[in-house]
């Protein structure tokens, strides 16, 4: 967390550099980018953390010419476990892209998914990397993100009395879009696959709840001016009898009334700035 604390430190300290560098130049070395949303349920990996309820949703990020980035993201939360009591999920982002190409770009960095309020042993690092590429309307996205061993990723409801395990998660994913010629549509693709611990963590969540699963979904954008509304549906290969073993944190309302890793269809708006 350091690390990022400090990227984020080292990108503000660059404003200033970037003011003489418009004047010179003009075009800022550094920019400032920024995004409000709001949707219908905030699914992260296809499992809702939201209980299936609406989320509001932030972000800033902060860019060098150079290539290198430091943002911040936060959602609130409900249900799933409790997070160890956090209502929030605060992310800190830093990382480089580099154009391998016109038309590629590899992007490389790391979140530090972190849950204020809650307890800290929730809180985990997740490195990524990222290659996309674009050929005419069409975009592709290739991407892996491998948590190393932590005690937040451990599972717990295998081992309850042990407080010094950690364990490691990989995630995988896939992504498309296919601008629509002549309007503001954009269709996309997500198709992602996730290894971890098949159980439950510290406060009752898991970033692989049943181990090895798949998720997907299928969508479309629509853009005016600074706002995009996207209507997607999502979903996972989690059968019955696999959240059933991680009932009642795995369902809505934590009683076991439902699962939160279903099939759903959830739309969102959001502005850039």
């Amino acid at each position: 967390m350091k690390n990022i604390i400090s990227a984020a430190a080292l990108a503000a300290g660059l404003l200033p550099a970037a003011a003489a560098a418009q004047e010179e130049a003009g075009k800022p070395a550094v920019t400032l980018s920024g995004s409000a949303t709001l949707a219908s349920d905030y699914r992260f990996r296809g499992v809702s953390q939201s209980d299936k309820e609406m989320a509001v949703q932030g972000g800033l990020t902060v860019s060098h010419e150079s290539g290198a980035y430091a943002g911040v993201w936060a959602s609130n939360l409900a249900g799933w476990g409790t997070f160890g009591g956090a209502n929030m999920e605060l992310d800190l982002i830093a990382g480089y892209k580099a154009a391998l190409a016109d038309n590629a770009t590899l992007d490389v960095g790391l979140v530090w998914y972190m849950y204020p309020g809650g307890a800290d042993e929730s809180d985990f690092a997740e490195p990524y990397v990222k290659l996309t590429g674009t050929t005419g309307p069409a975009t592709l996205t290739a991407g892996a993100a491998y948590a190393p061993k932590q005690h937040a990723l451990a599972n717990i409801s295998a081992a309850p009395n042990s407080r010094g395990q950690s364990e490691d998660n990989l995630y995988l994913w896939g992504d498309g879009a296919l601008a629509i010629g002549g309007t503001p549509l954009i269709a996309k693709a997500h198709i992602g696959y996730s290894d971890g611990n098949p159980g439950l963590g510290p406060n009752g969540t898991s970033v692989a709840p049943t181990g090895r699963y798949w998720d997907w979904s299928v969508g479309m954008d629509a853009t005016w001016r600074n706002l995009t509304l996207n209507i997607s549906y999502v979903d996972t290969d989690i059968g019955k009898a696999e959240a059933a073993r991680l009932q009642p944190n795995f369902s809505t309302g934590g009683d076991g009334s439902g699962p939160i890793a279903d099939a759903a269809v959830v739309a969102s708006v959001t502005a850039a700035f």
